[in-house]
C-alpha cells in the first residue's frame, strides 16, 4: 500500500519482551523486561528497531543471569547485587519495598524528552530515536508518591499532569495529583523540570491500610476525575510479602460488597466537589475520556464485574490454546457516567438528577449522597484511544482493540460513542496491538487521520506487520512488514517529526 507524504515521525512502543532469564523465568506476563520498539516513517518509508530498555533491573539481572529483582507477579531472593544483611533491614524498616526501575508500560513525554514509564515511582528517560536508555528519575525525590499511573494527561501549556499514590506517609495514605512543567525557566538551565514538580491537591484515601488501585483518570476543562474503586492494594501484606515469601500482585484483593467512589477535583480551586457521589463495585484501568456538559460531568470509562483480567496473564495460563481456554469472567463493558455538579438542592430523595439526553441516572439519596448507573456504551474493547485534541472535550470516537471472549485483541476497532456504531479491521491470525490516532496536518474532522497498530500473528510462520489505515473509512492504507519476531506491547505513542530533537541538538 501507499502512507501518506504527511505521515513523518516515530511510533514508540513499550511493553514486556523477556520473560527467562538464565533458568529463571517470570510468573507473569507484566513483569517481562522492558522493549522498545519504534517505527519511523520518512518520506514513505519505514524503519524499524528494536531495544531492551537498558534499566538497573534489566542489568542486574542479566549480570546474575538470574532474575534477582522483584516484579509486580514474581518475588525474587535474595538479591546478590546488595548484602543480603542490609536487605533484610530494608524489608524491616521500610514499610514500602524498593521497587523495579523496569519500565514497561508506556511512554511519556516530558517537554522535549522521552521517558519510558511503568507504575512505579521511577521512570526511565530514552532516546526515541536510538532507544537508548538515558538517567534515572525518581519521583519520590520531588513529591511523595510511592507508585503513579503510566497514564498521564497532558494540558494545552504541555503541563504533564498524573496521580500517584502517599502511602503511610506522615500517618496518612493519599492520593496525590501532581503537575510537570514543560521546561525549566532560562535561568536554571542545567535544572531538570522534576524539580519544579508541584502537588496540585491531594485526597485523602478512605482506608489508611488500603488504598485503592487505579491506572488512569480522567480530565475535563475544569475538573479532575479520581475513581477509588473497592480494588485495594494490602499495605501490611505488601510489607511482609517478601518474607512470606508471596509476591505483591497477590497483596491486592476486590471488595465486591464495598463501593465505587467518584472524587472530582477543581482545577482553579484545587478542591474537591463536596457532594458524594458513587456506584457499585467495579474494576477499571483505563478511561476513555471526560468532558462537560449544561453543568454535569460526563465520563466514560471500560469497566469489569471483577479483577480476574490480572490473573489471566500469568505465564502459566498463557498456554497454546491460551485463546480457548482464557475466556472473561467478566466482559470490558464500556460504560458512560454522568454526574451533575449543579442540581437543585432541595430535589426529592429518589429523583434522577441528570438532565441531559442519556440514560445514565444519578439518584440522590437521603443521606445527600448521589447514586450513579452508567449508560452501557457498547462491550468488549480495550485499550481505548481517541483523537488527543479533543481529550476533555465532547468528542465522538475511540478506537480500541477488539476482545470478544478473551483478552488477546483479535480486532480493531473505531467505536461512535453517539450512534453506537461500530467499524472494525481483523484478519485470520492477526493480534492488533492499541491504535494510536495521528491525526492529518490539515484535519478538520474529529476522525481525519490515521490509525496505526503493530500486529502480531498467532501463526509462526507469517511475518507481524504495521498496519495503517484510513481513520475515516477504516480501509486499510499499507501495512510494512518486519522480518523479526514482534512482540505483544502495551502501549506507545506517535511523535511528529517537529518534536524530534535533531542529533546535533
Amino acid at each position: 500500500g501507499q502512507l501518506p507524504t504527511w505521515l513523518q515521525g516515530i511510533l514508540l512502543r513499550n511493553g514486556p519482551g523477556m520473560h527467562t532469564i538464565g533458568d529463571t523465568k517470570y510468573n507473569h506476563w507484566f513483569d517481562g523486561l522492558a522493549l522498545l520498539h519504534s517505527f519511523t516513517f520518512k518520506n514513505g518509508e519505514v524503519y524499524y528497531r528494536s531495544k531492551y530498555l537498558r534499566s538497573d533491573t534489566y542489568n542486574c539481572n542479566i549480570e546474575a543471569n538470574r532474575i534477582v529483582v522483584s516484579e509486580f507477579g514474581t518475588m525474587a531472593y535474595p538479591d546478590p547485587c546488595k548484602n543480603i544483611f542490609s536487605k533484610a533491614f530494608t524489608y524491616l524498616s521500610h514499610t514500602i519495598p524498593e521497587f523495579t526501575d523496569n519500565c514497561l508500560i508506556n511512554i511519556m513525554k516530558t517537554g522535549d524528552d522521552f521517558y519510558a514509564t511503568s507504575e512505579t515511582n521511577f521512570i526511565r528517560k530514552i532516546n526515541p530515536q536510538t532507544l537508548e536508555t538515558l538517567e534515572k528519575v525518581d519521583y519520590n525525590k520531588y513529591v511523595a508518591v510511592n507508585v503513579a499511573t503510566s497514564h498521564p494527561h497532558y494540558d494545552s501549556a504541555g503541563n504533564i499532569l498524573n496521580m500517584g499514590t502517599s502511602i503511610v506517609d506522615k500517618g496518612k495514605t493519599k492520593y496525590i495529583l501532581f503537575k510537570i512543567p514543560p521546561s525549566v525557566p532560562e535561568t536554571e538551565k542545567k535544572k531538570t523540570c522534576f524539580k519544579h514538580m508541584e502537588v496540585v491537591c491531594s485526597i485523602p484515601s478512605r482506608s489508611l491500610l488500603h488504598p485503592s488501585y487505579y491506572h488512569s483518570f480522567g480530565i475535563t476543562e475544569n475538573y479532575i476525575i479520581f475513581i477509588e474503586q473497592p480494588f485495594k492494594l494490602d499495605i501490611v501484606k505488601m510489607a511482609t510479602a517478601y518474607m512470606r515469601g508471596v509476591n505483591w500482585a497477590s497483596c491486592l484483593s476486590y471488595h465486591k460488597e464495598d463501593k465505587t467512589w467518584f472524587h472530582f477535583i477543581d482545577k482553579k480551586t484545587k478542591k474537591e466537589v463536596s457532594t458524594k457521589f458513587y456506584t457499585d463495585a467495579m474494576v477499571l484501568f483505563h478511561h476513555i475520556n471526560a468532558y462537560e456538559e449544561d453543568g454535569h460531568i460526563v465520563f466514560d470509562i471500560i469497566a469489569y464485574t471483577d479483577n480476574s483480567l490480572y490473573d489471566m496473564f500469568y505465564l502459566k495460563n498463557l498456554k497454546e490454546d491460551f485463546e480457548e481456554t482464557n475466556k472473561f469472567t467478566s466482559v470490558p463493558t464500556s460504560k458512560r457516567f454522568v454526574v451533575p455538579l449543579q442540581y437543585d438542592k432541595d430535589a426529592e430523595v429518589g429523583s434522577n438528577l441528570v438532565t441531559i439526553q442519556t440514560t445514565a441516572t444519578a439518584v440522590k439519596e437521603k443521606d445527600g449522597s448521589i447514586y450513579c448507573q452508567p449508560e452501557i456504551l457498547c462491550q468488549g474493547i480495550e485499550l481505548p484511544r481517541i483523537n488527543y485534541g479533543y481529550n476533555g472535550k465532547k468528542y465522538t470516537y475511540v478506537y480500541a482493540t477488539g476482545v470478544q471472549w478473551s483478552p488477546v485483541p483479535t480486532k480493531i476497532a473505531k467505536f461512535n460513542v453517539h450512534t453506537k456504531e461500530i467499524l472494525h479491521w481483523g484478519e485470520d491470525h492477526c493480534w492488533p496491538s492499541e491504535p494510536v490516532f495521528v491525526p492529518s496536518p490539515d484535519a478538520k474532522e474529529e476522525d481525519d487521520g490515521i490509525v496505526l497498530t503493530c500486529v502480531v500473528m498467532s501463526d509462526p510462520k507469517q511475518a507481524p506487520f504495521l498496519l495503517v489505515l484510513d481513520a475515516k473509512t477504516f480501509k486499510e492504507l499499507g501495512r510494512a512488514t518486519v522480518d523479526v519476531e514482534l512482540h505483544m506491547d502495551l502501549h506507545g505513542i506517535f511523535i511528529p517529526e517537529k518534536d524530534l530533537k535533531t542529533e546535533t541538538e
